[in-house]
């Protein structure tokens, strides 16, 4: 077999789309995402890679059913060329840190071995070089109240990301927050969105036209079929989360005017509300902040977490909601007491 620069390149993407056990990928779907990518080639030609590849690098061929999968062996080193750098391994172990708490267990599974080989980069520096020690010396501190994210059973993400990075349909067996039993049905997966610590699926059901939102931690299994999906002609990942779905209700921009103790204040001065923020000393030793925001349940939220810290002071409707919501919050601890 004649080798060409072309050929390397081939070959070395083929190693890049091939999962890590227990994932797989079998030889016609590396021929549909090689091809996706301007690779001229035969399936045959894929299944000669396979078999040179898999005798000079870990590669798991599963045999038990067709059609046959590849994967890297599970415990096979990440690597990749060029090899990192000392502030791309910099990089990838405070990126560690910082996702921790915001990506589920599976997804921090799938990043362990690029995470090995950033600590392995760093080690080799030796103990004065400077980097080695930068993890010691750095740390992030969230800026809300830290949640666990819900477990998702990595085999489900795995046939998840593939179906939407293919355009295929997944059957998937489904549990709602509130329900005794579970639903079996197909998807057509349209989009992957991460809110806090949980993960949602975009997709529609059956034949239904109706944009769905389900929780990745609740399905309780996820079949891959191959089926195209069907998208909606006039889907749009963004506008669909603008329209309020996540219940933030993004309303029109309001221009906020709110009093602030100075202490909460004084932060806004380096990270402002918005552009035109005004900051207005007043005469009882507050601070009155005037900005243009939209109006959104978030807004809301964030502003009851400063507690009498913060009165609202325009616009009236807003004004006002915070104010019921101070009163039946007085209330109820009023009844506590009682």
């Amino acid at each position: 077999m004649s080798f060409t620069p072309e050929t390397l390149q081939r070959q070395w993407q083929t190693l890049r789309l091939i999962p890590r056990h227990p994932r797989r990928i079998s030889a016609t779907d590396l021929h549909a995402q090689l091809s996706a990518e301007g690779y001229k080639i035969a399936k045959r030609t894929v299944e000669r890679d396979l078999q040179t590849l898999s005798s000079i690098f870990p590669l798991v061929a599963d045999e038990r059913a067709k059609p046959y999968g590849w994967s890297w062996h599970q415990d096979a080193p990440a690597f990749d060329l060029p090899g990192l750098s000392n502030s791309e391994a910099l990089t990838l172990l405070l990126a560690r840190e910082h996702l921790a708490s915001l990506l589920p267990a599976s997804t921090m599974a799938q990043l362990r071995p690029h995470f090995r080989m950033a600590e392995s980069k760093l080690d080799a520096l030796g103990e004065h070089s400077g980097a080695a020690d930068w993890m010691d010396k750095v740390r992030v501190i969230p800026a809300t109240q830290p949640l666990l994210a819900p477990r998702i059973d990595a085999d489900i993400q795995a046939t998840i990301n593939d179906a939407l990075l293919l355009g295929k349909q997944i059957q998937v067996c489904y549990r709602k927050r509130d329900a005794d039993a579970d639903e079996t049905y197909p998807i057509h997966p349209l989009g992957l969105v991460q809110r806090g610590q949980v993960l949602y699926l975009v997709c529609t059901i059956k034949t239904y036209p109706h944009l769905r939102l389900l929780a990745l931690h609740r399905i309780q299994t996820a079949a891959a079929l191959e089926q195209a999906l069907t998208r909606p002609a006039d889907f749009n990942l963004d506008a669909y989360l603008e329209s309020g779905t996540f219940g933030w209700l993004p309303g029109p921009a309001i221009r906020l005017e709110v009093a602030f103790t100075a202490e909460v204040a004084a932060h806004l001065e380096e990270t402002p509300l918005a552009d035109d923020q005004i900051m207005t000393p007043l005469s009882d030793g507050r601070v009155k902040v005037t900005a243009t925001v939209r109006e959104t349940l978030q807004l809301r939220w964030w502003l009851q977490g400063f507690g009498d810290a913060v009165e609202v002071l325009s616009p009236p409707a807003m004004l006002q909601q915070q104010a019921e919501t101070a009163r039946r919050l007085a209330n109820r601890y009023n009844q506590g007491e009682a």
